[in-house]
C-alpha cells in the first residue's frame, strides 16, 4: 500500500483519499465474491462463526463511509461505492435475502457492529434511510431492534444500544425509552475522574476508554436529537478534561503506547481526537490544534508500517501481520475498527478544523496518572514514551498478563507476548520477571495482591504460590529504570529478569554483570547489582508487537529457600548508542535506594520495603 504511505494527510482531501485507498480493496473483493453486506477477508478463526466474521468485515467499513456519505456530493462522486453500501445494508436486513444477517442471540458479536450501522444511518439519513421503502425501513429497524431484546455485557457495549435507540428516536421508530435511560445511567457507574472510565471491569483501563467510552459519549452528544440532554452535557464535560492527560499516552512522533487489548485496531488509538473535532469539543489545558497534531501524526506513523496484506487489506497484528498477539475476537475484518478516525470526514470542506495548524503538545518528563495506574515517562526529546504500570488486570482475554501486567511498556521497544512457557525463548519475557522451579514452565504475574504507585516509583506484591512472596519496586530514571525484588520463599527458584526487546540487528555485548544490544532503534540492556548472570537472548520470532525478530537482554538468578533481595537496572535508550548512555550505580539499605546517574546522586524511599 505505497499509495497510503505516500499520503501526507494534510488536508480533508488527503483523509478522504486515505479512506478510499483503504476501503476499495474490501469492496472490490466483496464484488468479486458476489456478496452483499458481507465479505470474506481471510480464513483465521474467532470465537464467533464465519458468517459473523464476514458481516463484521462489511459493517466496520461504515465507520468511515458514514462520515464520507454524510455529504450528498460524495454520493454523486462515488456512486458505485455508495450503491454497494446501500444494497449491502438492505440485503443484510431483509429476512428473504440469502445475505440476511440473521436472528441474533444474547451477547452476539453483531450487537457490536450495530454501533457502526446506527452511526452510518444517522449521518446519511436523508440520502439513505429516507430513500428506503416503508418495508425496507421496517425490516432494517426490526433487525436492529434485536439489541433491545437480548442481553449484552455491561461494558462499552451499552453504547451500541444507546446509538441504536438514538437512531430509532430520530426516525420515530418505537423503542424502549427506559432502556436508553437505563443504559445512559449505567455508564455513569464506570466513571472514575478527570475524564477516565473503566470499561465494565475496574482493573481494566485501556484504549477502550478513549476509542470506546469517550468516543461514543461524544458521538451521542453530537448525534442525539436531545442536544440538551443532561447526559450529553456530562459526556462533553468529561471530554473537556480527558485530553489533558490522555495526550501523555503519545510520543512526539505520533506513536501511541502499545498497551492492553485490541491493539490490532491500530490507529483507532487516536480516534478520540477525531470524535472531539467532529463534536466541536472544547478542552481545558489542551487545544484542537494539539489534538489534530496527535491524530494525524499517529495515522502517519501507522501508514509507514507493514500492516497491509499483499491484497491491500488491513491485517490482524500490530506493527506487522501477527496472529500470535491476537485476541479470540480478532477476525480478518476486525482491524477496520480503525475507520472510526474517519469521523473527521463528516466535517465539511470549509470547516475551520482543516485550517488549524498542527501544534505539538508539551509532554511532561514524568507524570503519575492515578486512573490508568501509570507513571508515564517521556524522553527529553519527547520521541520515546515509557509507561510504568501496576494493578491493571484483564481476566479473560489472550495474553492478559503480557498486555496489562508487565513492569513497563514502550513506544520504541514495544512489548512481547508468549508463544509458550516451557522455555525462556518461547515466553519472550521482556519487561517482566518470570520464575520456575526447574528452568522450564515459567510463569509471570497474573494479578497482584498489593500494588501502589508513587510519584517516583511503582510497587507491587505477587504471590505465585502461597509460600512465595515477591515485593517489587520499579524506579524510573530514564533511560534506565531500577528494579528491586524482595523475595521470601520456601521453594528453590529460577528467576528471569527481562529488559526491553529490540529488533534483531546491530551489535550485541555480553558480560557477566552487563549485557546490551545496540540496534537500529536504540539500545536495550541490563545491569546486575546482585550475583547472577546476564546475556542478550533471542526469543521466538513474532512475539514482539513491533519487531518480528528481537534481541532481549535478560538476567538469570537462582534463589534458595529463605529471604533474598535482587537489584538490577534495565536500559531502554531510544535512538541512542550505548556510548551515549549515562552510567548507573545503585545502593540499597533499609528503605532507602541511592542511585547515581552519570555520577549525580538521587535517593528514593521505599515505604513498603521489608527492610
Amino acid at each position: 500500500m505505497n499509495v497510503v504511505k505516500e499520503n501526507p494527510l494534510k488536508t480533508r482531501q488527503d483523509l478522504e483519499q486515505a479512506l478510499l485507498d483503504l476501503v476499495q480493496p474490501v469492496y472490490r473483493l466483496m464484488a468479486a465474491q458476489e456478496k452483499q453486506g458481507r465479505v470474506h477477508l481471510g480464513d483465521s478463526g474467532t470465537v464467533y462463526d464465519q458468517p459473523r466474521q464476514e458481516i463484521e468485515g462489511f459493517l466496520r467499513t461504515l465507520w468511515g463511509l458514514g462520515p464520507l456519505f454524510h455529504h450528498p456530493e460524495k454520493i454523486t462522486a462515488y456512486p458505485t461505492l455508495f450503491n454497494q453500501t446501500k444494497s449491502g445494508i438492505l440485503a443484510g436486513t431483509n429476512p428473504d435475502s440469502p445475505f440476511y444477517w440473521g436472528e441474533l442471540q444474547d451477547y452476539d458479536q453483531l450487537f457490536v457492529e450495530m454501533g457502526a450501522l446506527a452511526t452510518f444511518l444517522i449521518l446519511t439519513k436523508e440520502s439513505c434511510y429516507d430513500s428506503f421503502t416503508k418495508t425496507e425501513q421496517k425490516q432494517l429497524c426490526q433487525w436492529l431492534n434485536q439489541i433491545n431484546q437480548h442481553t449484552i455485557p455491561p461494558t462499552n457495549w451499552l453504547f451500541f444500544r444507546i446509538l441504536v435507540n438514538s437512531f430509532f428516536e430520530i426516525v420515530n421508530y418505537p423503542f424502549p425509552a427506559e432502556q436508553l435511560e437505563n443504559d445512559l445511567a449505567e455508564i455513569q457507574h464506570y466513571y472514575l475522574a478527570d475524564g477516565w472510565y473503566f470499561d465494565g471491569y475496574e482493573n481494566q483501563i485501556d484504549y477502550y476508554i478513549p476509542f470506546g467510552m469517550q468516543y461514543y459519549g461524544l458521538l451521542y452528544a453530537q448525534l442525539t436529537s436531545h442536544k440538551e440532554s443532561p447526559y450529553a452535557k456530562i459526556f462533553r464535560k468529561r471530554a473537556t478534561v480527558f485530553a489533558t492527560t490522555f495526550k501523555d499516552w503519545f510520543s512526539k512522533n505520533g506513536a501511541a503506547l502499545p498497551f492492553g487489548r485490541s491493539l490490532t485496531y491500530r490507529f483507532a488509538q487516536s480516534a478520540f481526537f477525531a470524535a472531539a473535532a467532529f463534536a466541536k469539543q472544547d478542552f481545558t489545558g489542551f487545544s484542537q490544534a494539539e489534538g489534530k497534531y496527535l491524530l494525524l501524526n499517529n495515522m502517519r506513523q501507522w501508514f509507514q508500517q507493514p500492516i497491509f496484506t499483499t491484497d491491500g487489506l488491513l491485517s490482524i497484528g500490530y506493527a506487522y501481520p501477527n496472529l500470535v498477539m491476537a485476541e479470540g475476537y480478532n477476525a480478518p475484518g476486525s482491524p477496520y475498527w480503525a475507520f472510526k478516525n474517519f469521523i473527521l470526514l463528516a466535517l465539511p470542506e470549509d470547516d475551520a478544523f482543516w485550517q488549524l495548524p498542527e501544534t505539538c503538545p508539551t509532554f511532561p518528563k514524568q507524570v503519575f496518572n492515578p486512573h490508568s495506574r501509570m507513571l508515564l515517562v517521556h524522553s527529553d526529546d519527547g520521541q520515546e514514551l515509557q509507561a510504568f504500570t501496576t494493578g491493571q488486570h484483564s481476566h479473560e482475554h489472550a495474553h492478559g498478563q503480557a498486555k496489562y501486567e508487565k513492569y513497563v511498556y514502550s513506544t520504541t521497544f514495544g512489548f512481547s507476548v508468549p508463544k509458550g512457557s516451557v522455555l525462556p525463548k518461547q515466553g519472550a519475557f521482556d519487561s517482566t520477571l518470570a520464575l520456575s522451579e526447574q528452568e522450564t514452565n515459567y510463569q509471570t504475574a497474573f494479578g497482584f495482591k498489593e500494588y501502589r504507585i508513587h510519584d517516583d516509583y511503582v510497587y507491587n506484591l505477587w504471590q505465585p504460590w502461597s509460600n512465595v512472596t515477591i515485593k517489587t519496586f520499579v524506579i524510573p530514571c530514564y533511560p534506565w529504570h531500577i528494579r528491586i525484588h524482595q523475595i521470601e520463599t520456601q521453594r528453590s527458584l529460577h528467576l528471569l529478569a527481562g529488559s526491553f526487546s529490540a529488533p534483531k540487528d546491530g551489535q550485541v555485548t555480553n558480560g557477566k554483570q552487563l549485557a546490551y544490544a545496540e540496534t537500529s532503534v536504540g539500545t536495550t540492556g541490563i545491569k546486575l547489582f546482585t550475583p547472577g548472570s546476564c546475556e542478550v537472548t533471542q526469543p521466538e520470532p513474532n512475539t514482539n508487537l513491533l519487531y518480528p525478530q528481537t534481541h532481549l537482554p535478560q538476567g538469570h538468578f537462582e534463589v534458595a529457600p529463605g529471604k533474598e533481595t535482587i537489584i538490577l537496572a534495565c536500559l531502554g535508550h531510544a535512538r541512542k548508542n550505548f556510548s551515549d548512555t549515562p552510567t548507573i550505580e545503585v545502593a540499597f539499605k533499609g528503605k532507602k535506594v541511592s542511585y547515581w546517574l552519570a555520577g549525580k546522586e538521587h535517593t528514593v524511599t521505599l515505604a513498603e520495603s521489608m527492610e
